[in-house]
C-alpha cells in the first residue's frame, strides 16, 4: 500500500471547482432509463451514449473522475480508446463500480446488505490493469417503520470498511457511499438521526480495518427531508444540518467528501451544494466538498441524446458539471441556469 500515491489520487479526486461523474449504472437500471426514453438498452447503445459523455468538449474542466462499469471499462470510446485510457489522456481520473448490488438481508424484511466481497482482491487486480485508480461500493440504508436495525448498518459498515482495505491495499482510492435513502415521508430530522448513527459506525469500522483515512472519498447523502415529506426542508436547513452531521461524524483526515445526488432534481442538487460550500466558507471544514452526481448530472443530457442531438446532449452535461463545479466553490446563482 503506497500512502502517497493514494493519498495525491484521493486529491485529485476532489480538486477544487471539480466533481466526480458517476456513470456507472448497471444494465438493469440503465435498460430502466433507455426505455423511459425509447431507446433499446443494447450493449452498443451504451457504448455510444457513454462514449459522448466523456468526449464532450472541455468536460475535464468541471470533472476530476468518472466511475465507470464493468462493462464499460473494457470497452472503447467511438474514437476507438479504451475509456479508461481516454479518460487519463484528459486528467480524468478512471474508476470503477465493485459492488454487487443491494440483496435483502436475511431476517430483516426491507432491509438491505450490499454483496461482492467474495473474489474482489482478484477483481480489483484485474481492474487496475484496465487503468482503474479508485473504485466505489455503495450501501443503503431505508428509513421507515422500525428500519433501519442496527444490524442493517453494521452489516453495511463492515462490508464498506473490508472493501476499502482491499482496495488499498492494491492502492486504489476507496469511495466510501453509505447512503441513507430519500424513499419515504421521514423528515429531515429523522435524516440527520440515521445519517449520524449510519457514518459513526461506518468510520468505526473504517479504523478497526485499518483503513487510511486520508487516502479515501466518502459519498454521502446530504441531510433532507423524504422525497414525500409533506414538511420539505429548504436549502438552508439542508445545508446547516448536512454540514452539522458531517462535522460530528467526518474525521478531519478524510481527504473530501463528494455527494450523491440521491435523487434529487438537477438544479435542486445544485443549489444544495453551493449551500452547503457557502455555509463551510463560513463556519470552516477540514475537507473539500463537492459532488459525485449521476442521474442529476446526466439526465437531461440522455434526453437530448436519445432525440438524436448529440451536440446538444454533449453541450448539456457540460453545462451541468460547470454549475456544480461553481456550486463545489459556493460561487453558484441561479441566473446561470439561463446563462449556461
Amino acid at each position: 500500500m503506497d500512502l502517497d500515491t493514494l493519498k495525491t489520487t484521493a486529491l485529485e479526486m476532489v480538486a477544487r471547482g471539480k466533481g466526480i461523474l458517476a456513470m456507472d449504472e448497471s444494465n438493469p437500471t440503465c435498460q430502466k432509463r433507455f426505455e423511459k426514453l425509447g431507446v433499446a438498452a443494447t450493449e452498443e447503445n451504451r457504448n455510444t451514449y457513454r462514449s459522448l459523455l466523456v468526449t464532450a468538449q472541455g468536460i475535464e474542466k468541471y470533472i476530476s473522475g468518472a466511475i465507470l462499469f464493468d462493462e464499460t471499462i473494457r470497452q472503447r470510446t467511438g474514437a476507438g480508446v479504451p475509456f479508461a485510457e481516454h479518460l487519463t489522456s484528459i486528467g480524468i481520473v478512471p474508476g470503477i463500480k465493485v459492488d454487487k448490488g443491494a440483496k435483502a438481508l436475511a431476517g430483516f424484511e426491507g432491509e438491505k446488505i450490499t454483496e461482492g466481497l467474495d473474489g474482489l482482491r482478484e477483481r480489483l487486480s484485474e481492474y487496475v490493469a484496465f487503468g482503474a485508480r479508485f473504485a466505489k461500493w455503495r450501501a443503503v440504508i431505508t428509513i421507515g417503520g422500525d428500519m433501519p436495525s442496527a444490524a442493517c448498518i453494521y452489516a453495511n459498515a463492515h462490508a464498506l470498511a473490508r472493501y476499502a482495505a482491499l482496495c488499498q491495499e492494491q492502492d486504489l482510492v476507496p469511495i466510501v457511499e453509505p447512503e441513507v435513502l430519500m424513499d419515504g415521508s421521514h423528515t429531515i430530522e429523522d435524516c440527520y438521526e440515521v445519517t449520524e448513527q449510519t457514518q459513526n459506525v461506518v468510520f468505526s469500522e473504517l479504523r478497526e480495518q485499518g483503513v487510511f483515512l486520508e487516502g479515501i472519498v466518502l459519498k454521502p447523502n446530504m441531510v433532507i427531508s423524504a422525497l414525500d415529506c409533506p414538511d420539505q426542508a429548504d436549502v438552508q436547513k439542508v445545508a446547516a444540518m448536512t454540514l452539522s452531521c458531517l462535522k460530528s461524524t467526518v474525521p478531519a483526515a478524510v481527504a473530501g467528501i463528494a455527494f450523491l445526488s440521491g435523487g434529487q432534481s438537477d438544479e435542486k442538487a445544485t443549489a444544495h451544494l453551493d449551500a452547503i460550500n457557502r455555509l463551510a466558507a463560513v463556519e470552516g471544514a477540514p475537507w473539500r466538498l463537492t459532488f459525485s452526481y449521476g442521474r442529476a448530472l446526466q439526465q437531461q443530457a440522455m434526453k437530448t441524446w436519445s432525440e438524436s442531438r448529440n451536440d446538444e446532449a454533449q453541450q448539456s452535461i457540460c453545462k451541468r458539471a460547470k454549475l456544480n463545479g461553481a456550486a463545489s466553490d459556493g460561487c453558484y446563482e441561479a441566473s446561470m441556469e439561463q446563462a449556461a
